[in-house]
């Protein structure tokens, strides 16, 4: 693809401000502040949302509010930063968790996990910057769902940015996803207005949070089980905002696919499973030591067929990729010093540069975890090079396709896992050196395919509001610099707390964190005592097959309904109870779409601002209340102690509770306002 042509005249006309100083320091602070909210959240839900858009509309209220600044870029770079954080949160809290899970840790290490999340976030980072042009420019099929929608975002009311976007938007539609902009400008929500809507989503999740685990008013989840002969029968409702929220940021079809894939492993398979051999003292305990023991495990097999589905379809953008790197490696890549700044990458030295010292501290990390072994340290770090590369691309790859929200992590890590740990069994490791040397690469590579996806989603947005690339890589450094090195004491905070509280730590009741227990039980499977129920996971490889023809079935019919694997196998892995308020989330952003009609677009805006800061609300006060727990700060508890005919008042108060937050995002959602930034 040829380069744009920029005159000289263009090049002398002022551009709006971009790289300020209170760009990034606002963008440092949110990168900080989302990451410990998607640490909170991915321990409670196995799942994180991007911070994309609701960083972009807190960094225009308050640069517009205080500075009074307009520019789109600005706040580009903000949301930038921001976003880095999220992305390494989820990284970290897939993995890094395992270490305790798996009998290795009793604690997080500071300085060893903050040097994981430090090298592997920036190593997703360098290891996307050369394959911009074959993922953002020159990929047709590529149409960034989120991306475009947190250019949208940025742009609306900001009188630069909406220049600078139509400079770089001007005939761009073969760069994949620069569509025609079609929204009405007076029914999107002004950067003020959108601001009071992410603060209301904060204030109500926040609430919600301190009243169920501070006040004891309302209850964390409303359950029950039924045992009939050998068979229980288990049905349950997490009480959570944020699950509410994720189910409305995904959509309904996504929403229906994890549910679906609940009612499979809980519905279908406990009941079919039966209690035979299961001690517990009451039939909730059976339902979830069946799903602990058994079912989770049908999920896993399920996700390595999405896995694997996932790499077939990106296989020609892989290719792709590996030959940009080559010339990257090789310095054939065009001197970038002369180009204009919406296409200037870092340079290739500094890329290569930076890249040799993250490897080289990764490969020290694993020196000091591995006892000091040079051979097992050689094999890890060279395996951990190869599998960062191979899911930095895919990650890159996918994320253009169905976005940053639904990108399949887990998939790609359980991948890195098995083939990770079949390499050190094929080389003759074994112990707990090998338990820790599978976890140490599951570690990076979630951190780079996380990161990676990140900056390739941010580098879209970039282009179609006018940003400078260079100064975006820069951003996510910077973002990633800043969050690394709070990922430690916020899994420390919520892990004593959660201990003090008497709900089991992390891997408990209360902070499951479904994807670490499930890499230290692949780890362990592998390695340590602990045998994998072989048969359950092939279980679940035929369920994926199963899922894979009825998705093509689907496709032939031409069914809008689709049945992709991943959702699905997210959905038998997870408790239940998550996929219920996901499902109600996901049936409110339905009826916003269909009751809109024409102003469906600017409705879906306000509802993802509210349900952004729903997120952000019940995150932080989950981690402010870790705080007061990890201090040995009792919470009141006020209706813990009910029995009888009280103990369903509550239940049935709280449900009513979750309910009326989802009629709240439906209402606030349909409010048409016609104000203009």
């Amino acid at each position: 693809m040829s380069q744009p042509d920029h005159t000289a005249g263009s090049q002398t006309k002022k551009r709006p401000a971009e790289m300020t100083i209170a760009a990034v320091a606002l963008g440092i602070l949110l990168s900080i502040v989302m990451g410990a909210a998607n640490v909170y959240l991915g321990l409670k839900a196995g799942m994180t949302v991007s911070a994309s858009i609701p960083a972009a509309v807190i960094a225009m209220g308050i640069l517009r509010g205080i500075f009074g600044r307009k520019s789109a870029l600005e706040s580009n770079l903000v949301q930038t930063a921001a976003s880095a954080g999220e992305s390494l949160a989820a990284g970290i809290i897939f993995t890094m968790p395992a270490l305790i899970l798996a009998g290795i840790w009793s604690d997080f290490d500071f300085w060893i996990t903050s040097l994981i999340a430090l090298a592997g976030g920036l190593f997703g980072v360098l290891l996307m910057i050369p394959m911009r042009r074959v993922f953002i420019l020159d990929n047709p099929e590529l149409k960034y769902p989120e991306g475009v929608a947190c250019a949208e975002v940025l742009l609306v009311g900001s009188e630069s940015g909406q220049a600078a976007g139509k400079q770089a938007g001007d005939g761009q539609a073969g760069d994949g996803g620069a569509e025609e902009d079609t929204s009405d400008d007076t029914e999107a929500p002004p950067q003020a207005t959108g601001l009071l809507f992410v603060v209301l989503g904060i204030a109500v999740g926040g609430l919600f949070k301190f009243s169920i685990s501070f006040l004891g008013l309302l209850r964390g989840a409303v359950e029950g089980a039924v045992a009939t002969g050998t068979r229980v029968f288990y049905f349950g409702l997490d009480i959570s905002p944020a699950l509410l929220a994720v189910g409305y940021i995904v959509g309904l079809p996504i929403a229906i696919q994890i549910f679906i894939g609940g009612a499979i492993g809980w519905l279908i398979g406990i009941p079919l499973l039966g209690t035979t051999g299961i001690e517990a003292e009451s039939s909730t305990e059976m339902a979830w030591e069946l799903w602990s023991s058994k079912i989770r495990y049908m999920g896993v097999g399920a996700m390595l067929v999405g896995g694997v589905v996932s790499i077939w379809h990106v296989r020609h953008g892989l290719l792709a990729a590996i030959n940009e790197m080559w010339l990257l490696v090789t310095g054939q890549q065009a001197d970038t010093s002369r180009q204009h700044h919406t296409e200037r990458n870092l340079s290739s030295a500094a890329i290569l540069a930076l890249g040799a010292v993250c490897v080289a501290l990764i490969g020290g990390v694993y020196f000091v975890l591995l006892g000091k072994s040079i051979g097992i340290t050689l094999l890890t770090t060279a395996v951990m090079i190869v599998m960062s590369f191979f899911f930095a691309a895919v990650a890159s790859y996918i994320v253009g396709l169905v976005g940053n929200s639904n990108s399949p992590v887990s998939g790609m890590t359980i991948t890195a896992v098995l083939v990770t740990g079949g390499l050190i069994m094929l080389f003759g490791f074994g112990g707990e050196a090998a338990i820790i040397a599978t976890l140490g690469v599951a570690g990076i590579v979630c951190c780079v395919a996380c990161t990676a996806g990140d900056v390739c989603n941010d580098l879209k947005t970039g282009h179609l509001v006018g940003a400078s690339p260079r100064n975006q890589q820069i951003m996510q450094v910077l973002g990633v610099l800043a969050a690394a090195f709070f990922m430690a004491p916020v899994m420390t905070v919520l892990h004593q707390g959660s201990l003090n509280e008497g709900t089991g730590g992390i891997g408990g009741r209360d902070l499951p964190a479904p994807q670490a227990n499930l890499f230290a039980s692949l780890a362990n499977g592998f390695f340590g005592e602990e045998a994998l129920p072989k048969e359950m996971v092939a279980w679940g490889v035929g369920i994926g097959i199963g899922l894979l023809i009825a998705d093509f079935l689907l496709a032939k019919m031409k069914v809008d309904f689709r049945l992709h694997v991943m959702p699905v196998a997210v959905g038998i892995y997870l408790p239940f109870g998550l996929a219920v308020p996901i499902l109600l989330g996901g049936f409110a952003s339905w009826l916003v779409n269909r009751r809109a009609a024409a102003h469906a677009d600017a409705a879906q805006k306000r509802g993802v601002l509210l349900t952004s800061g729903l997120i952000a609300g019940e995150s932080l006060v989950g981690v402010g209340l870790g705080i007061t727990a990890y201090c040995n700060i009792p919470s009141l508890g006020l209706l813990d102690s009910v029995s009888g005919g009280m103990t369903s008042i509550v239940d049935a108060v709280s449900v009513l509770a979750l309910v009326a937050v989802a009629a709240m995002i439906y209402m606030i959602a349909m409010t048409v306002r016609s104000s203009k930034a």
